[in-house]
């Protein structure tokens, strides 16, 4: 009975290990500090933020990202062909108007401008001759029965006559051959018509118009108007050239001619040989030049493209859904990459009729002009854009996080105290403020839900 009541002393005296009894300590402490520190915050949960509606500028806006381009591009060219001997400029050169640019072997380009001088010079020199010559009594030329009786006049109406009575008495195709006399006792056809009186005055037999409308007959003949041809020669109906039934060309008129085509070949060579070299139509930026010294080129082939920075502006594409709301006229910021603290005041001045779809989203792309851009400002740089829609001063507004707007378009506040929404009317939404235009007043405190 010793026995077991000195084992049983024995195990009621064996120590609890150390770590055991740390363990249990530290979790009852955690415990007990866990409810305490659950029971002090929900009776200390801070109250939700207010915001006070107040009166000010609300203003709407779309935003997309852009990149800076020139106002213009200008590709130069030769207008010559020839080898290039120089190019005093490299991309990225900000280069002034007039300024030499490249240039281009002009020996043949010379020479064929004293060719040119020396065909005018000849061309002139034969018309000087033709004009110092004398001008002849007759004209050199080979006129008809019908352009010497226009000239005679009246005395030219006799000659007519006998022409066409020699036409009677002679047979067709009977050349050569002596036309018969006529009767002793009978007087010649001709002689009878020549002692025939010719009526003269208020007297005189009307004409009678042909069928074509114009008059035959001597009288008729005699009052025909003649009209020159060159170096005073008659125009006969249906002659061919300036000059009708004229024997060969005019050599003035000719001379003339090689006059005007030696001006225009002079004229041409001279701008071939001012297309040997390039210079700078306008004040700009150099973006690239297409071969260095020794480059072969051909006439129109740009060579060097210019861009002009007077005037930078900013492309931007924006989707369907916002460009709609956009208008040339639009006041907008762009801040340049790198530049966070930077905007620059810009207009719209261009809106593409047409959109462009990636795939997913039709885009439309819009250009602005920058107010005032900075000379260090890079072609190609990205910038943000920040285009205005619409924008309203002096108006009830409140942050964009105090209102919920519904599909619809309306909108809801939750007022300090208050258990429920109240609906309220808005109106233009901004990305800092929205506009009220009823159901709240000046002064109100709101609970910022966002």
């Amino acid at each position: 009975m010793g026995i077991l009541t000195h084992g049983w002393r024995a195990v009621r005296r064996r120590p609890v290990p150390a770590v055991a009894a740390t363990a249990t300590l530290v979790a009852v402490t955690v415990a007990a500090g866990t409810a305490a520190f659950s029971g002090d915050a929900d009776r200390t949960a801070a109250p939700a933020a207010t915001v006070r509606v107040d009166r000010g500028e609300v203003t709407s806006a779309v935003a997309a990202t852009g990149s800076v381009q020139p106002a213009a591009n200008r590709g130069l060219a030769f207008t010559a062909a020839g080898t290039v001997t120089e190019v005093r400029v490299r991309p990225g050169a900000d280069v002034t108007v007039g300024q030499v640019l490249a240039v281009l072997d002009d020996g043949e380009a010379h020479a064929e401008v004293t060719r040119a001088v020396q065909s005018l010079a000849s061309a002139r020199a034969a018309l000087d001759d033709l004009d110092a010559e004398e001008e002849p009594d007759t004209p050199a030329c080979v006129t008809s029965p019908v352009s010497a009786t226009r000239k005679d006049g009246a005395g030219g109406a006799a000659a007519a006559a006998t022409a066409g009575d020699t036409a009677r008495t002679t047979p067709s195709g009977d050349t050569g051959s002596p036309a018969p006399s006529p009767e002793p006792d009978q007087p010649s056809p001709s002689a009878t018509r020549s002692a025939t009186p010719t009526p003269t005055g208020s007297s005189a037999a009307p004409v009678k118009p042909s069928p074509s409308g114009t008059g035959k007959g001597p009288a008729a003949t005699a009052t025909a108007p003649a009209s020159a041809g060159p170096r005073g020669c008659p125009t006969e109906p249906g002659g061919s050239g300036p000059g009708g039934n004229v024997t060969g060309a005019d050599p003035l008129l000719r001379a003339h001619q090689q006059v005007t085509a030696a001006q225009l070949a002079l004229a041409e060579a001279q701008d071939r040989l001012a297309g040997t070299t390039i210079t700078a139509p306008v004040a700009g930026r150099v973006l690239s030049v297409a071969g260095p010294v020794g480059t072969r080129v051909s006439g129109g082939a740009r060579f060097v493209e210019l861009a002009v920075v007077d005037g930078m502006r900013v492309t931007a594409t924006f989707p369907e859904a916002d460009a709609g709301q956009i208008a040339v006229g639009q006041t907008a910021t762009v801040t340049p990459a790198g530049r966070s603290g930077t905007e620059l005041d810009a207009e719209v001045v261009q809106v593409d009729p047409v959109g462009t779809s990636d795939g997913q989203v039709v885009r439309f792309g819009v250009r602005l002009a920058l107010d005032d851009a900075p000379d260090d400002l890079l072609i190609g740089q990205s910038a943000a854009v920040r285009v205005r829609i619409a924008t309203v001063a002096d108006v009830l507004r409140v942050p964009a996080g105090a209102v919920e707007v519904r599909p619809d378009g309306s909108g809801t506040v939750l007022p300090a105290g208050a258990a429920e929404p109240r609906a309220v009317v808005i109106g233009v939404r901004g990305d800092q403020f929205v506009e009220i235009r009823s159901g709240l007043s000046e002064g109100d405190l709101l609970l910022a839900t966002g």
